[in-house]
């Protein structure tokens, strides 16, 4: 797909973008990559969360819809949280329909193209994978992200759903060569 339109997320996108989210995480066709189906129940994100999370300094959250037809609605949203030399890329969704042709691809490829942009100083990008979602760690595996020995437990407190089973974090770094 190479007609996206990416785009810093504003206030007006705040009812479409809790709706894009929960979609991408808590429902599952065959073609989701982003679903959390099966292994975590409740809701991925609510209003309240993302206008905290667009109202943060050191937080930037892009959407993406179609170039010549914005009226089809957002096509997907990844974010980016600054601290000091790293930039942790998250909040990262596509779609469901429009899984599997490489908008996800294009929106990683932006963020880490944005951030470097935004802070000259970057040494790497990194993200935290649920465990559980091997076929994700290999996609990101792919995109030249690497496991780190460092695990978090799942943030149960955080309001991002619940876990069905045993759930970790898994942290993923990716070096920025220059």
């Amino acid at each position: 797909m190479k007609n996206l339109s990416l785009r810093i997320a504003n206030s007006s996108d705040i009812q479409n973008l809790v709706i894009l989210i929960n979609q991408a995480y808590r429902t599952n066709n065959a073609a989701s990559w982003t679903s959390e189906e099966g292994i975590v129940a409740g809701t991925r994100i609510n209003e309240e969360q993302l206008v905290h999370l667009l109202w943060q300094k050191n937080v930037w959250l892009f959407v993406a819809d179609v170039k010549d037809n914005p009226q089809q609605g957002l096509l997907g949203c990844i974010g980016l949280t600054f601290q000091q030399d790293t930039v942790e890329i998250g909040t990262f969704c596509v779609a469901s329909a429009w899984q599997n042709q490489g908008v996800g691809r294009q929106l990683l490829k932006y963020a880490e193209m944005k951030a470097q942009e935004i802070c000259a100083n970057l040494k790497c990008y990194e993200m935290f994978v649920l465990d559980a979602r091997s076929e994700l760690i290999e996609y990101y595996e792919r995109c030249g992200y690497v496991k780190t020995a460092y695990i978090e437990n799942y943030p149960v407190n955080a309001n991002v759903g619940i876990p069905l089973i045993d759930l970790k974090l898994q942290q993923m770094k990716k070096l920025i060569t220059q």
